[in-house]
């Protein structure tokens, strides 16, 4: 890959683990819609994102930092990356800071996209990067995370997995899910209670019903 525009969108990843759908219709359909949670979100990344760089001799703060990786084929842009610097100027350590609304979670969406600009940035600093931190304003605090093999693969299956949906373009049928549904911003667009999975069923039960149902009147 050497084109921007052949590169996913670190961001997509974290939309195809909560929901291949989302992803879809986002990425694919170009569908996008605000709610309280991607507004108070976007207010809080470009918050971020406009603080002034800090540097000291030995150590700089990079805010909205754009990183790509031509290896897995991803683009984004890290809200922090803090670098501490050998004496000549050569960057020794580098570590991603992902900036969040909400508060520390099971799952592992904020992760992966943490991970994913960790790669990034190994490719483009020629480094090793152990671990990253994730910001939850709800805890105030940082919470360290281990890039580890595991959420390393995870990455590299969902930027293939991205790529076969995109290349294929086609939309998944939704799947209602209480949890995920009623926070996300596209359940206007998406519909999941009728157009989901249940719903075909339902569909498919009635129209066996009525064929049924005329056959034994042409009897």
């Amino acid at each position: 890959m050497n084109e921007d525009a052949d590169l996913i969108p670190i961001s997509a990843l974290q939309h195809l683990l909560f929901c291949e759908r989302q992803f879809a219709l986002i990425h694919i359909e170009g569908i996008w819609s605000e709610n309280l949670f991607t507004a108070e979100g976007k207010v809080l990344h470009e918050r971020v994102h406009q603080e002034h760089h800090e540097k000291r001799r030995l150590y700089r703060q990079e805010f909205g930092m754009a990183v790509r990786s031509l290896k897995n084929g991803l683009i984004g842009k890290c809200d922090l990356v803090e670098l501490y610097l050998e004496p000549s100027g050569k960057i020794a350590e580098a570590f991603p800071v992902e900036f969040k609304r909400g508060k520390n979670k099971e799952e592992e969406e904020d992760k992966v996209q943490l991970c994913a600009q960790a790669m990034c940035l190994e490719e483009m600093l020629d480094i090793m990067i152990p671990e990253g931190q994730i910001y939850y304003l709800q805890d105030h605090r940082r919470t360290r995370i281990a890039l580890d093999q595991a959420l390393r693969k995870k990455v590299v299956q969902l930027a293939d997995r991205a790529r076969e949906l995109i290349l294929k373009g086609e939309t998944p049928l939704a799947i209602f899910e209480k949890r995920k549904c009623t926070t996300c911003s596209l359940v206007e667009q998406c519909m999941p209670s009728s157009t989901g999975i249940q719903s075909k069923s339902v569909s498919r039960f009635i129209r066996a019903q009525l064929k049924a149902t005329e056959s034994e009147c042409d009897k």
